[in-house]
């Protein structure tokens, strides 16, 4: 597998506070990478160091294999979480602006620009100045003028911030496009259900260490506990089956729906109970629903988080 950026053993001080500790990260080609972790676990450092705001006191970084160097600087394209546009500029001046200072001519810069305000539906917001704008607007002319050099490797920082439901499906299906085009992303957000929609692979940050790393779906497999939400259609009576299948197994939940006269409950199985309660279940009512529990993203940042702090 190809990677766009290779991290090894990076490491960044700031006085005596540890903001990252021998970070390892492999990032692949063509990818949307979550890049996870609480409010000061060290991933804005990381992010800065991509992008040679600031550098690493040890470790290395590669981009596409060449260790990183500012003539990498063109191919990124850097979203932060705290925008950097300025105020009183019109939006059309702005975009321009920081279009050529990405290496694009001022005609390629007016071409590329039209394209994303018609695509966007924004062309009547060329005129206006930043601060007539809401954040959301804002924000779409800082998307905008992140993509516009078409980079190999997007950064994007709590992207949807500021923006409604509506607006945020628009970036998102964005984002999509710009991946199945090719670019490389790196998504750093705490909105799992984003995590959840768009990341390939993540990275989990806490107090300066990378403390879990891989492909998503592999890690939702191996945080499986053997969970499984079973729905049965039964009489009036269901305690007695309760009963029976509380003797047998370890219920964790149960409720019963008069009206739908199904019984559904949160059953904790082991290896091997898997597919005898299947038939010990069919025998006994119509089984409506059989199905493992996944742990979301969400609960695997909870819980990796808790067990490191424990582990402390």
């Amino acid at each position: 597998m190809d990677h766009i950026l290779v991290a090894k053993n990076v490491s960044k001080t700031y006085g005596d506070h540890k903001a990252l500790s021998n970070i390892s990260l492999e990032i692949p080609e063509n990818c949307i990478y979550g890049l996870l972790g609480p409010n000061g676990a060290g991933k804005t450092t990381f992010i800065r160091i991509i992008n040679q705001i600031t550098y690493p006191d040890t470790g290395t970084v590669l981009f596409n294999g060449k260790p990183l160097s500012p003539e990498h600087i063109a191919l990124i394209g850097y979203l932060p979480e705290e925008r950097g546009l300025y105020k009183s500029m019109r939006v059309g001046d702005q975009a321009l602006y920081l279009a050529q200072l990405k290496g694009l001519s001022r005609s390629e810069a007016k071409k590329r620009l039209k394209y994303w305000f018609d695509k966007l539906e924004i062309g009547d917001w060329w005129g206006k100045k930043i601060q007539e704008l809401s954040k959301g607007m804002a924000q779409k002319i800082q998307f905008i003028v992140t993509i516009l050099h078409e980079p190999k490797l997007l950064i994007f920082d709590e992207p949807f911030s500021g923006f409604d439901p509506i607006n945020a499906n628009i970036i998102k299906d964005e984002i999509l496009q710009l991946k199945e085009k090719g670019t490389s992303i790196i998504f750093s957000t705490h909105r799992m259900e984003s995590v959840e929609e768009l990341c390939e692979y993540i990275a989990l940050i806490h107090k300066s260490e990378k403390i879990l790393d891989g492909k998503l779906s592999d890690i939702k497999k191996s945080y499986k506990n053997n969970i499984f939400n079973v729905g049965v259609e039964v009489s009036e009576e269901s305690g007695s089956f309760l009963d029976t299948i509380q003797e047998r197994y370890q219920v964790l939940t149960s409720n019963f729906d008069a009206q739908e006269r199904q019984l559904d409950i949160s059953v904790q199985l082991a290896d091997n109970e898997t597919s005898v309660i299947l038939s010990e279940l069919s025998q006994m009512a119509k089984i409506n629903r059989f199905e493992e529990t996944i742990p979301s993203a969400n609960d695997i940042f909870i819980q990796t988080v808790n067990n490191r702090d424990n582990d402390r």
